[in-house]
């Protein structure tokens, strides 16, 4: 069996420069982490998508720290090759960056090897504080899923010129921003190609996109959206298999057996 090395977050740095691609994916528990680690994933984000994606939210805001730990720690359990991101959820660092330490110690505690959080030049100080401790951070901008208000909901950003809040120019600020503060890799969410491409050549960090474009470092998808157990139409998506339709007729045929008393059958029970 060939087992592999741990992914470390210096692997990151090192696999920009020699131009290896960066594989991300999510997962939310034991099961998807351990299925995930043995398809070769380099990195697993526990991430706050878990709002929408499991809790059946509109939007990532209502997810608690609490709820990050919770999944964190089922992950980190898995004992993966890949490394553990931990998602910091609304609230749990906007307020100082001594919350936003204290929160990263919470994850790490419950086994994220490096955390991540949402914004650029207004959450600097945050990723500055946090590296100081010796938390690893990922930043990630552009489309931000907890600015959803200030966005009017989950839309492209980069698109319009200027120095505002989710203008091209901003956005090209925020990477700068994030990276001198120390932050370990980016996330670009939701931006047109090019300026991702422009990103990634002007910063010494890996980036890492979602609806981002082929130019940067690495990509990050949802694992139930790679599977198919989603339905979802978002352009950024690919359904590499079509698990809900096959779930949908696995338990159609279950619940057929049950009703016609063909379940259990006598193979499947004790004599």
């Amino acid at each position: 069996m060939n087992v592999r090395k741990k992914v470390t977050v210096p692997d990151l740095a090192q696999w920009r420069e020699s131009g290896r691609r960066i594989s991300m994916i999510t997962a939310y528990d034991v099961m998807f982490a351990r299925i995930a680690d043995e398809a070769g994933v380099d990195v697993i984000l526990v991430g706050d998508s878990v709002g929408m994606v499991v809790q059946g939210h509109r939007n990532t805001i209502p997810v608690e720290l609490s709820d990050m730990v919770y999944h964190t720690r089922n992950v980190a359990r898995a004992g993966t090759a890949a490394l553990v991101v931990g998602d910091l959820p609304f609230g749990s660092y906007q307020a100082s960056p001594q919350q936003a330490v204290e929160s990263s110690i919470e994850l790490t505690k419950a086994g994220a090897e490096c955390v991540k959080l949402e914004g650029g030049v207004h959450v600097a100080n945050a990723i500055d504080a946090i590296t100081r401790v010796d938390i690893p951070v990922i930043g990630h901008i552009g489309l931000t899923p907890q600015s959803y208000h200030r966005m009017g909901g989950h839309k492209v950003q980069g698109r319009v010129e200027g120095f505002e809040a989710g203008s091209r120019n901003r956005l090209l600020e925020d990477a700068y921003a994030v990276e001198q503060a120390g932050a370990s890799a980016i996330v670009l969410e939701g931006i047109p190609y090019d300026l991702a491409g422009e990103i990634t050549m002007k910063v010494g960090i890996p980036t890492i996109g979602i609806g981002a474009g082929n130019q940067c470092n690495g990509q990050v998808l949802v694992l139930h959206d790679v599977l198919g157990l989603s339905d979802s139409k978002l352009k950024f998506v690919k359904h590499y298999a079509g698990l809900r339709n096959a779930s949908i007729d696995a338990i159609r045929q279950y619940v057929e057996e049950v009703g016609s008393g063909e379940w259990p059958d006598m193979e499947h029970s004790f004599k």
